[in-house]
């Protein structure tokens, strides 16, 4: 890369960063080219961002993003980062599962939010479930009460009415 590549991809990364919810840093050494591009595809299928990027870089980058969390003892071998915007989980989750399948990736660490977490908390991310479902469970406790209000209300009408029936019969 010539110096100008260079400063054009840190003032790139820099953006990127600074847009971002989440980023997962990845050990990929040893993967095949077909893995690589497998992880790379299910990354952009959900909006991540996958780079692979010189350590040095992404440091200057991170910085000047203000990733202020120390990531000196993360940035050595040869790295690659998922970037994700819109659903925090995604980029942990597409990582973690992918890892699962192949070992060779090796989860490091990630920053969520303004803050680092390990490679233990990357994986709790990525069991959470999607937001989808926690939406749909929010939903669903929120009609909860009011369904139930709504079969007593209704118990107590078909009980009125079975007992007019009963008495019309008679």
């Amino acid at each position: 890369m010539t110096k100008e590549d260079k400063e054009r991809f840190i003032e790139e990364m820099t953006e990127k960063l600074k847009k971002s919810s989440t980023l997962i840093i990845m050990e990929y050494k040893g993967l095949k080219v077909s893995e690589d591009t497998l992880l790379r595809k299910k990354m952009r299928e959900t909006g991540v961002e996958y780079v692979v990027a010189k350590n040095r870089l992404m440091k200057i980058a991170m910085e000047k993003a203000g990733i202020t969390e120390n990531f000196d003892d993360m940035l050595k071998g040869t790295n690659s980062f998922a970037i994700g915007y819109d659903d925090l989980v995604s980029p942990a989750k597409i990582a973690f599962e992918f890892s699962k399948t192949n070992k060779i990736l090796n989860i490091k660490a990630g920053y969520l939010e303004g803050k680092k977490i390990s490679k233990n908390d990357v994986e709790a991310l990525a069991n959470l479930p999607t937001r989808e479902v926690l939406i749909s469970k929010l939903l669903a406790g929120m009609q909860s009460p009011i369904v139930g209000m709504l079969n007593v209300m209704q118990g107590t009408t078909r009980k009125f009415v079975g007992t007019l029936d009963a008495i019309s019969k008679k």
